[in-house]
């Protein structure tokens, strides 16, 4: 069951059963990650679903909270379907590069494809924060680029209790 509400006549949250989530238990995990999740191909918010319970069930991580559902129109390459995406806030003790490679196995499992830059796919993990930390290189920039002009991660990351 989906609870839906229309912000503007481009962007609609949703609520589900486990967006809009936020835990009551402590994690013993070190660092604190923000993720974007993303996806429009398929059914993305029943993907974002078992996305959820995998993340929940994975003793690597600790799941604090998730937005709602965001669904917007894309950019960059905009001949394609809206968007859908929201953000989770997790406990992990791994480091930034070996939870960036944990993400896109992650990405795989969920059989992300990746054929161009900002093209349709099924799901999109983007690490937003990580801790404190500022990080630039080739492989992983944190704080995520641009993150602050992206709509797909203002919106979700304002409901939140951060």
């Amino acid at each position: 069951m989906y609870l839906k509400r229309k912000l503007t006549k481009s962007l609609t949250t949703f609520k589900t059963l486990h967006f809009g989530y936020k835990s009551t238990q402590k994690s013993f995990h070190r660092y604190k990650v923000i993720i974007g999740i993303g996806g429009n191909v398929g059914d993305v918010k029943r993907r974002f679903e078992h996305l959820f319970i995998y993340l929940k069930k994975d003793k690597r991580i600790g799941l604090l909270q998730t937005s709602l559902i965001l669904k917007n129109p894309p950019f960059g390459f905009v001949n394609q379907d809206d968007f859908f995406n929201s953000i989770i806030v997790l406990k992990v003790s791994m480091q930034p590069f070996a939870f960036l490679e944990y993400l896109m196995r992650l990405e795989k499992k969920f059989m992300r494809k990746r054929s161009f830059q900002n093209a349709p796919r099924t799901l999109d993990l983007d690490i937003i924060f990580f801790d404190n930390r500022n990080i630039k290189t080739d492989k992983l920039t944190v704080p995520h680029v641009n993150w602050f002009k992206r709509e797909s991660v203002v919106i979700p990351l304002s409901e939140l209790q951060l």
